[in-house]
């Protein structure tokens, strides 16, 4: 198994080496996978993404969330204007293409339509959120990590300049921070999940894993607002808020933007990097404490905006995957 694992992986890798790159798409219900499309299929191709091209799509996504499944036939039309061919199952996808755009808008879904992809030896990129349950997001990674085929999974907003900038250390370990999204729900996935994903992400980016407990309240105007205390006393709050944004303080002392929005681009630009050479931009254990922190928001919430561990959390998920 592991050497035909290693075997595929090689050969991909020579493949990714010629940047001739066969993508295929997973899920049609959302605007992610049209914006991917356009930018990878438009000649002349930006250098980032040079020889990545989208060929197929399984257009299935969610079957029961309306905003999703009434996109469909439109997305539909717009990929094949851009060269994609439709078609009808993912087994049929897999044939055809080196890589995965994992792209259902519903998260549920994610680990049966992925497992195939994993048999089939294929590289994927897993949009937002990576699954329905914090359960799921683990069982996701350990098929992946028991098939040695790389996964990842990030918002948009991790890529930010501004963001990233941060993330490389140039106001020093950030001591306080506080990051914004909207955070409309889905009653299929717990409250952050769905689109405070976004601001969560950025939160994370900047104040990196080792949240011990988050507290969960509302604004005076009912927004929901999260705050997490990290290792050695750092704090940092998510709060709902029209637009996208926040603010970092490090240790130099600076307070600094984070948080904007600006487009799918720095995203995809990421995810092909990926494609080409298999090295996950972020990691496993990153990811799910992530998901960890928001479902740990929703624990609050249940408990009326008491303090609650991720440990406590994290550790009753690992054992309902693992069981």
């Amino acid at each position: 198994m592991m050497i035909r694992t290693l075997l595929a992986l090689a050969a991909f890798t020579i493949t990714a080496a010629a940047q001739n790159i066969r993508a295929g798409i997973i899920g049609l219900d959302t605007s992610h996978a049209v914006a991917f499309t356009k930018t990878c299929n438009t000649d002349p191709q930006k250098p980032e993404v040079m020889g990545l091209r989208i060929v197929a799509a399984y257009a299935q996504g969610s079957k029961d969330i309306e905003s999703s499944t009434k996109r469909v036939p439109e997305y539909i039309e717009q990929v094949k204007k851009l060269g994609v061919e439709i078609v009808p199952t993912i087994d049929e996808l897999l044939d055809k293409v080196d890589v995965v755009f994992l792209e259902s808008n519903d998260g549920r879904p994610h680990l049966e339509q992925l497992l195939p992809c994993l048999e089939a030896h294929k590289p994927v990129f897993i949009d937002k959120p990576i699954a329905g349950t914090l359960v799921d997001a683990i069982k996701i990674f350990d098929a992946a990590k028991k098939t040695g085929i790389p996964i990842f999974s990030s918002s948009s907003l991790r890529f930010g300049k501004a963001t990233q900038a941060v993330r490389g250390g140039s106001i020093g370990k950030v001591k306080t921070a506080e990051t914004g999204s909207p955070a409309g729900l889905e009653e299929h996935h717990p409250d952050l999940f769905w689109y405070g994903i976004h601001g969560v992400e950025s939160l994370y980016t900047i104040m990196g894993t080792g949240c011990q407990s988050v507290k969960r309240g509302k604004t005076a105007d009912g927004m929901i607002t999260v705050t997490g205390t990290w290792e050695g006393g750092r704090t940092g709050t998510f709060t709902e808020r029209k637009g996208y944004g926040g603010k970092a303080v490090g240790e130099k002392g600076e307070d600094t933007e984070v948080g904007k929005y600006e487009g799918y681009d720095p995203l995809l630009f990421s995810i092909a990097h990926f494609f080409r050479t298999g090295v996950m931009p972020v990691t496993p254990e990153e990811t799910l404490e992530i998901y960890a922190f928001m479902e740990a928001a929703d624990e609050s919430k249940r408990r009326n905006g008491a303090e609650v561990s991720l440990k406590e959390v994290m550790d009753k998920a690992l054992a309902e995957a693992r069981k």
